[in-house]
């Protein structure tokens, strides 16, 4: 029977909603409503993606927002990281948790975080050496495990394969 405690709700809405704004986002305005789903109870937000300005413009000013945030006690503030100079910064902004994507489909990997699976395995190595010396856990996360627009063939069977890979990339550092 899965209760209450069983389940996870993590809210994305900052990082993966605004970072698909055409118009520009205040980092006041984030900011604010980051603060609001912390006062409504949420206890996991994803709040910013430190990658290239040139690749999401619209999360340039993730520092800024961590920076800004009125941190609620038992909320985990957490950051999508795509490599180890993105984790450096997200630990540098204090995040409490470090999420990392990869796709099950080479052809979204290489779209959406423009690196093979294979050095994304490798940046998975090397965000967990740098989350690990902070203290920092590290949240895996495969995209597109079951399908994806690239008409690929068999994402379920590599998203298992991806999460042995996850696995033994983030236990052999």
């Amino acid at each position: 029977m899965t209760t209450a405690s069983d389940i996870l709700i993590q809210e994305v809405a900052p990082r993966d909603g605004l970072q698909i704004e055409s118009r520009w986002v205040e980092t006041g305005d984030k900011i604010r409503l980051i603060d609001s789903l912390s006062a409504v109870g949420f206890t996991r937000i994803e709040v910013s993606s430190f990658v290239s300005p040139k690749a999401v413009p619209a999360l340039r000013d993730a520092a800024e927002v961590f920076a800004g945030i009125a941190r609620s006690p038992g909320t985990v503030y957490t950051a999508l990281v795509p490599n180890r100079k993105g984790a450096e910064l997200a630990l540098a902004a204090r995040a409490d948790e470090l999420n990392f994507v990869m796709s099950a489909s080479e052809t979204h990997n290489r779209a959406n975080m423009n690196m093979t699976r294979d050095r994304s395995l490798t940046s998975l190595g090397e965000v967990v050496r740098a989350a690990r010396d902070a203290g920092i856990p590290v949240n895996a996360t495969i995209a597109t495990a079951f399908g994806a627009r690239s008409k690929e063939t068999n994402l379920p069977k590599r998203s298992l394969a991806s999460s042995s890979d996850i696995a033994i990339s983030a236990s052999t550092v």
